[in-house]
């Protein structure tokens, strides 16, 4: 069955605008949709800028990540099986972080 790669991008004031009680809420909805039998992986990034290489007279050019005033950033991916794009998007159209005011963007695993 091909597998698509869902990369979740946060808007961060949205996420920092929750109290703890929202947050956890918002955890334990995660958590439940990685455990869907479709899910067969899944990372949350950790909360550095990480690293940028870009192609510099036939080297590599590196420079800080993503910055601070992104309006939205990488924050993880999830990795599921689905019959067609069709599918894919259906079924992240129920994941929470469209709710919480995120952007999911769906890509077709090569190969599979």
């Amino acid at each position: 069955m091909p597998q698509y790669i869902l990369l979740l991008y946060e808007n961060r004031p949205g996420v920092s605008n929750l109290s703890p009680e929202e947050m956890q809420k918002a955890t334990e909805k995660y958590m439940a949709w990685a455990k869907m039998p479709f899910t067969k992986g899944a990372q949350r990034l950790a909360p550095d800028h990480g690293r940028v290489l870009r192609p510099n007279s036939g080297k590599a050019k590196v420079t800080d990540g993503p910055y601070g005033e992104t309006k939205e950033a990488l924050g993880g991916y999830y990795l599921i099986e689905a019959s067609s794009y069709d599918e894919a998007v259906q079924r992240a159209q129920a994941h929470p972080h469209i709710e919480y005011g995120g952007v999911i963007e769906i890509r077709q695993v090569f190969g599979t």
